[in-house]
């Protein structure tokens, strides 16, 4: 299964594929896509769509993973980085994705096994586990990954337990 991860933001998204191979990962590719500050935002929303189409056009994901947002003071941010992920979950779609969406929490307990984990203790798993030389820049990057990583070991899961309930 090849998974793309999605850490929305209208600044910089961050975005990685993995591929699972039994219980091991392949890293297909990973990075961010940025945005200008004084770009207009439906230009940036453009970009942001654009680019992401390209990387689904260019990988070919089965399924694409989404952090799901995290809330902030600024309802204005907030706004700008939900239409963000409103036009990830676009790209997604068109693209032919199943779309998976994960909490902080949720990514957090996947990875280190704690729903409250630090920043950096996730970095050093995804690090980890994908066998990466160090952790990926800029933060966002790494999140999409864990996102990948959450979906990986969710639908393991999921698939374990649909094969448990037809016996």
């Amino acid at each position: 299964m090849k998974i793309l991860g999605i850490d929305p933001g209208y600044a910089i998204l961050g975005y990685g594929v993995i591929e699972t191979i039994g219980n091991r990962f392949r890293v297909c590719q990973y990075g961010s896509i940025t945005t200008d500050a004084g770009m207009p935002i439906e230009e940036r929303l453009a970009h942001l769509y654009d680019s992401l189409r390209e990387i689904i056009e260019e990988e070919k994901p089965d399924v694409a993973s989404i952090e799901e947002l995290f809330f902030n003071n600024n309802a204005k941010t907030a706004i700008m980085v939900g239409e963000a992920r409103g036009i990830a979950i676009l790209a997604c779609a068109k693209g032919g994705l199943e779309i998976a969406e994960y909490t902080p929490m949720q990514i957090k307990q996947a990875l280190v096994g704690y729903g409250k984990a630090e920043k950096k203790q996730v970095q050093i798993m995804v690090t980890r586990l994908l066998g990466l030389k160090e952790i990926p820049k800029p933060d966002d990057t790494a999140d999409a990954l864990a996102a990948a990583v959450c979906h990986a070991h969710s639908a393991g899961t999921n698939r374990r337990l649909k094969e448990l309930y037809r016996r």
